[in-house]
């Protein structure tokens, strides 16, 4: 099974490869120079690299590591969790901070999972509101928690590169659900998360 995973992604790899190739001619370099001669296959590779989040479940990633707990119901935060992605208007990336917390009402699950799920919906063309989204309704259905908030800080270079050329805009975005309605619960969660540097 893993050898025919394996020779698809490489063929996917090769057509990829040739149409960054035609790219290449079409901005008027020369994909035979020395530089650019294995370019084609290492924008390809980056590629399948930067989007694998497509072959992955992060509902299976959080069961993998889901825990019945006795009596915890107080916020579980992850914090600082650093992301990088690529914005589907442009595919330019788009990077920050997502910082992610519940309630649990049964389940827990193993901190390091919260990260692969942030990691998951990165790795995919994206816009940030979506994968604001995307995060937190996988918790939610996945862990069935009394709540749930995400809050993702990012900078975004399709507006720093090019366009109005903001370098130091910042976008944030949250989300949240359950118990995380009620405004006392999300300025708790938002006083936890705030940076002291």
């Amino acid at each position: 099974m893993a050898m025919i995973e394996n020779e698809i992604l490489l063929e996917k790899r090769k057509k990829l490869a040739g149409h960054y190739k035609e790219i290449l001619g079409l901005l008027g370099e020369d994909s035979g120079r020395e530089g650019l001669l294995k370019t084609p296959e290492r924008v390809a590779k980056a590629m399948q690299f930067l989007t694998q989040g497509y072959e992955q479940d992060p509902q299976a990633v959080l069961r993998s590591a889901m825990f019945q707990e006795e009596d915890y119901k107080q916020m579980v935060i992850v914090k600082d969790i650093d992301f990088f992605s690529l914005c589907e208007h442009h595919m330019l990336p788009f990077f920050g901070k997502a910082h992610v917390a519940y309630i649990p009402r049964k389940y827990i699950t193993g901190l390091s999972k919260i990260p692969r799920v942030v990691d998951i919906f990165a790795r995919r063309l994206q816009v940030q509101e979506r994968l604001t989204l995307q995060i937190k309704q996988c918790l939610q259905d996945t862990l069935d928690p009394l709540g749930v908030m995400v809050v993702i800080e990012a900078q975004h270079m399709c507006m720093q590169m090019r366009g109005v050329e903001k370098q130091n805009s910042l976008t944030t975005t949250s989300d949240f659900t359950g118990v995380f309605q009620q405004a006392k619960t999300r300025e708790e969660f938002m006083n936890l998360i705030k940076h002291s540097r």
